[in-house]
């Protein structure tokens, strides 16, 4: 059984979420309902859909999204039973109708092949429904960090909704709490897939919206800086071993990028200082000097 679970605040495309739902071709899921004690209580939009699917909802009493979202992941997640498969939905985004149903039919190449990282194929749709990007595919098997690679190259794209992972992974390994989430469910897919492969699944899509209402839509840059910053550390710092001569320097250039924009961060030029002697990279802060004074100027 999978459980999906939806971290719950704002009501505008609740209704087309639930909706594909309740036309999923395949009834073998839960869902846990998370509300962030959201100023759009969504009871009257719940009453349409009870008996379309088995689904349990919870108010918190206080809002934590707006202080951690990866907090808040959890605290829905704790509403879930002992379901060995958990998917975590934006309230805004929208399943294929045979997106559970491939998923079963895959059981049990997914289970010999030992991966506990499901993605979906998927496409980016805007405020009114309608498809703003191409379809994104992935490989059928891939290395957890050769799908970092590929997007740290500009070769793919990600969002939480469009994965499936194994309860026990995500229960011991835990998401990272970066500002704003950004990149914790990226890290995510890496660390939940335990160096294995990530299975794909092709022959579904999950429609992610990008409405200019949601996080990924919006801009604050000194957290996402700050998360970024965060993200592509944590992978210098505790995946030395796992990481490709390529990743690194990738990884490289994108802590030093932030850092450029960003100069006025000591800690954080102690940490990256840090990295250049674990990596032997002794030439790198030479070359970053000219840039720095450069753009003091």
């Amino acid at each position: 059984m999978i459980a999906i679970i939806i971290p719950y605040y704002k009501i505008a495309y609740f209704e087309a979420t639930l909706e594909s739902l309740a036309h999923q071709t395949d009834k073998r899921f839960q869902v846990y309902i998370g509300d962030d004690a959201s100023p759009d209580a969504p009871d009257s939009v719940l009453q349409k859909y009870e008996g379309h699917f088995h689904f349990k909802y919870h108010r918190f009493e206080t809002n934590l999204g707006g202080k951690s979202l990866v907090q808040q992941w959890e605290r829905c997640m704790e509403l879930a039973n002992d379901e060995p498969w958990r998917m975590i939905l934006g309230d805004d985004d929208v399943l294929g109708v045979n997106a559970v149903e491939v998923f079963y039919e895959n059981l049990e190449t997914i289970t010999q092949e030992k991966s506990s990282v499901i993605r979906y194929a998927s496409q980016v749709i805007d405020a009114n429904g309608q498809s703003i990007s191409i379809i994104h595919k992935h490989p059928k098997l891939e290395k957890g960090m050769d799908f970092l690679l590929r997007k740290s190259k500009g070769g793919t794209r990600s969002s939480l909704s469009e994965y499936i992972f194994k309860t026990e992974k995500v229960e011991r390994i835990k998401f990272k709490d970066f500002p704003l989430a950004w990149s914790s469910d990226v890290l995510a897919v890496v660390e939940f897939s335990d160096f294995k492969n990530i299975y794909t699944i092709n022959e579904a899509l999950v429609y992610v919206r990008n409405s200019g209402a949601n996080i990924s839509s919006q801009d604050d840059s000194v957290e996402k800086n700050t998360a970024l910053f965060s993200f592509n550390y944590y992978l210098l710092s505790q995946y030395k071993k796992q990481c490709s001569q390529e990743l690194v320097q990738l990884l490289f250039n994108n802590i030093e990028k932030i850092q450029l924009n960003n100069k006025r961060t000591p800690l954080r030029w102690l940490k990256l200082g840090v990295l250049y002697l674990n990596y032997a990279e002794f030439s790198r802060p030479f070359k970053l000097f000219p840039k720095i004074k450069q753009s003091i100027k």
